[in-house]
């Protein structure tokens, strides 16, 4: 067998490979569960492209002290190039424990149309949840991670930088927690329909006022972060779920930052917080959210659909627009 892959094989540079792959069907057993070592088939229905993160890799930007860090599972190649880079694979299993056979699951996987993955490293979807949405299901994990790093309470009020896909899920989840208040805040006013679809409120960044309990930086920006130190209230905790690469960010530290004793914390979907680590495994995390996507309106954060077979031509287009939000690649055309 073989498969087609996307790699990136110098800065800005997306390429299709062809890839040998190696399946033994015989070595499957016929039971009804899945035992450890065991592997499945899998042939790609729909993938994400998550813009921040994929267009670092694509432009060679990771920081050679984060290239351990970053390695996702199933990556091939290694940082800077080349390499095969995706975590947000929707596939069908096609060969592999009878309980698996014909599922639909989610694989951290990079971009490519039929691949070999230890049967562990799928996750079914829950009946209740449409494939085709189920591509942001590493970003609603990124989101869940990040409210758990906030500690945001009911009755918070809270703000979020950043519209898009990681800010807008994050907002959502914040807002489902009992009596907070919660704004979406960006510097383009046509995330205002966004989030108004997704039932938050909104403000551009330059007209935003008040104190609030719990500040989060998903916009990718340092000014953002800067701006957040102003609008936190006394003893606030400002997260900082951006991810710079190997770009660098100043804050203004003086002013009021101590007297305020704010506390500035990192969240990072790689770790688990530290006070659910003892009961919450990555797979359980996974699955719930999995779980949080059964909401049709999270439609709204997919701005665009590409072939597979497009995709050399179509992927700088896609990480550089600032209108990309998730965009989704489809592969049955190409089968």
């Amino acid at each position: 067998m073989t498969a087609q892959a996307l790699w990136f094989d110098a800065p800005g540079q997306a390429v299709l490979r062809q890839e040998p792959l190696t399946f033994d069907a015989s070595a499957v057993p016929s039971g009804e569960t899945t035992c450890a070592g065991e592997r499945v088939l899998v042939r790609a229905l729909f993938s994400g492209i998550s813009r921040g993160t994929e267009a670092t890799v694509f432009h060679g930007l990771v920081p050679e002290s984060e290239h351990e860090r970053m390695s996702g599972p199933n990556m091939g190649g290694a940082f800077p190039f080349p390499v095969k880079y995706g975590y947000a694979m929707v596939g069908q299993v096609q060969a592999g424990p009878q309980a698996l056979l014909g599922q639909p699951v989610f694989v951290l996987h990079p971009h490519q149309d039929l691949f070999v993955v230890p049967a562990e490293a799928v996750v079914p979807l829950p009946p209740d949840l449409a494939p085709e949405r189920a591509v942001l299901a590493a970003n609603m994990e990124t989101a869940l991670n990040i409210v758990w790093d906030a500690l945001i309470q009911p009755g918070d009020r809270v703000a979020v930088f950043g519209a898009g896909v990681v800010g807008a899920l994050t907002a959502r989840l914040a807002a489902s927690i009992a009596g907070t208040e919660v704004l979406l805040i960006d510097r383009d006013l046509g995330r205002a329909s966004l989030a108004a679809g997704l039932g938050l409120d909104f403000a551009l960044a330059d007209h935003v006022e008040g104190e609030f309990d719990v500040v989060v930086n998903a916009s990718g920006s340092g000014a953002a972060l800067s701006q957040a130190i102003d609008l936190a209230g006394p003893e606030a905790r400002l997260v900082e779920a951006s991810w710079y690469g190997a770009r660098t960010v100043s804050l203004p530290l003086g002013g009021a930052f101590h007297s305020r004793r704010l506390a500035i914390v990192s969240s990072q979907v790689g770790s688990i917080p530290a006070h659910r680590r003892a009961r919450w495994s990555f797979r359980r995390r996974l699955g719930k959210a999995l779980q949080l996507l059964a909401d049709p309106r999270l439609d709204a954060l997919i701005s665009g659909e590409s072939r597979f077979a497009d995709l050399p031509e179509d992927y700088a287009r896609i990480v550089e627009s600032t209108a990309t939000l998730c965009h989704r690649i489809t592969y049955q055309s190409d089968v």
